[in-house]
């Protein structure tokens, strides 16, 4: 990555941000207002991003008396809104293969790459989750059926992707044609779990069908990964655990009979923004005075082994020399540092250095200023930990103009993005090429 350009994608699970007081700083109600995702994603294309990555939860899994759920209505829903409001950005959310047939995952990622002019892509996961499962009336099935039909179902999704081909033709009026049916054809594939006749009855988009991400995970996911993925995300905590996730899956893809720079790796990092570090970390602790710390106090004096009493008061002399670092706490030596500098408690803390645990505790980030994010963006692409990230913000609200109106002309200005979009669909963005029906390689090797 250190001689060309990196890709740039921003995780909106929804409009509020990864920090519990995101929610109450919040200018609007996001949760189910359109109107403030469609606005985020709008100033993500302004900043010239490749795609928005929408996850999904099929499930409850949050307190809503602190919050309101982590992730959007429905993904799918809210990004057909944003596909007429934006022209560039691309479009990515997940479906899972556990519960959804082919038919439904292709005929709705098709809908939305056609409505988008090109710009859909499907991140395709299998579920793990048993209050998931309870949801659609389903047991939890042993790993290897739960795979079994991950292959079959993205199979005969781009199968089905692939029956309608281009040379059927575009309407014509003066002969009356709609499409040619000789080029519209049923598919007729069965597996062991799931199956289809077709074919589809929607016509390829710009850039043929979805671009598929998947995750960087452990074993058959890899492997999946590795055979169908043309992006995937991951969350390395270090820039050379970044590396190592770039260089095992670029092996896994050639060992796939695949080009290594077919797949597109795509770290998380997350970012708490300011126009000076200081004032990060002072919209920060607005964050945590919304959110409440008193659970992180307690983490924070168990960490450093002392009582704290007071959060807006400096740990005394005699405090900081009583200190006795927890030994199993990788972030001891970064609060003692901070400690030592005279900082508060409530200031300590707002460095995040106590993670409030769930997905903010994987992913590497920093708080600071635009100079420092970009920074720390250069650090790790010019380590080779991707291939571009996946930006995670604390507070979309706030660090989203922040980022686009500073970080991004920061990495143009030292040539890791380009001035604008090099092209109109996803594919253009990632750099792929078109693709429309199952892979040759696939089709000839095993089909499901």
């Amino acid at each position: 990555m250190a001689d060309k350009e990196m890709l740039l994608g921003l995780s909106l699970s929804e409009a509020y941000g990864l920090h519990p007081g995101a929610w109450r700083v919040a200018a609007r109600e996001a949760y189910t207002d359109v109107d403030v995702f469609v606005q985020a994603a709008e100033r993500a294309e302004q900043g010239g991003m490749d795609f928005l990555f929408v996850p999904d939860r099929v499930f409850l899994h949050e307190d809503l008396m602190y919050g309101p759920p982590f992730f959007t209505m429905d993904p799918l829903m809210v990004l057909s809104a944003v596909a007429y409001t934006t022209d560039r950005i691309g479009l990515v959310t997940s479906a899972s293969t556990s519960f959804h047939e082919p038919y439904t995952i292709a005929r709705q990622f098709r809908a939305l790459d056609v409505m988008s002019h090109g710009r859909a892509g499907w991140n395709a996961i299998p579920s793990y989750e048993p209050e998931a499962f309870a949801n659609h009336g389903m047991p939890v099935p042993p790993r290897e059926k739960k795979y079994e039909r991950l292959h079959e179902a993205i199979q005969i999704t781009q199968a089905l992707w692939g029956s309608w081909r281009r040379e059927a033709g575009q309407p014509d009026k003066t002969s009356g044609r709609f499409a040619d049916m000789h080029h519209i054809r049923p598919i007729n594939l069965q597996g062991n779990q799931v199956g289809s006749r077709g074919p589809l009855q929607i016509p390829p988009s710009e850039q043929g069908q979805p671009v598929i991400f998947m995750p960087f995970a452990g074993g058959a996911s890899l492997d999946a990964a590795a055979r169908y993925a043309d992006g995937v995300v991951a969350m390395p905590r270090t820039p050379d655990e970044g590396r190592q996730q770039v260089e095992l899956m670029r092996s896994l893809v050639e060992q796939a009979g695949r080009a290594a720079d077919d797949v597109k790796v795509f770290p998380f990092m997350q970012f708490s923004l300011g126009v000076t570090e200081r004032d990060a970390i002072e919209h920060r602790m607005v964050l945590d005075r919304a959110a409440g710390i008193d659970d992180l106090v307690l983490q924070l004096a168990a960490v450093l082994g002392i009582t704290i009493d007071d959060v807006d008061t400096p740990l005394s002399d005699a405090q900081i020399a009583a200190l006795t670092p927890h030994p199993r706490s990788p972030r001891a030596t970064r609060i003692i540092e901070l400690a030592t500098q005279g900082l508060t408690p409530r200031e300590i803390l707002a460095w995040g250095v106590i993670s409030r645990g769930g997905f903010d505790s994987a992913n590497p980030g920093m708080i600071g200023s635009p100079e420092q994010a970009a920074d720390m963006i250069e650090e790790w692409m010019h380590a080779g930990a991707g291939d571009g990230l996946t930006v995670v913000l604390s507070d979309v609200q706030h660090d989203l103009p922040l980022f686009v109106e500073h970080v991004v002309p920061i990495l143009r200005q030292r040539g890791l993005r380009p001035e604008g979009y090099l092209g109109s669909t996803l594919r253009d963005h990632l750099g792929l090429k078109e693709q429309l029906g199952l892979a040759p390689r696939i089709s000839s090797q095993d089909n499901a």
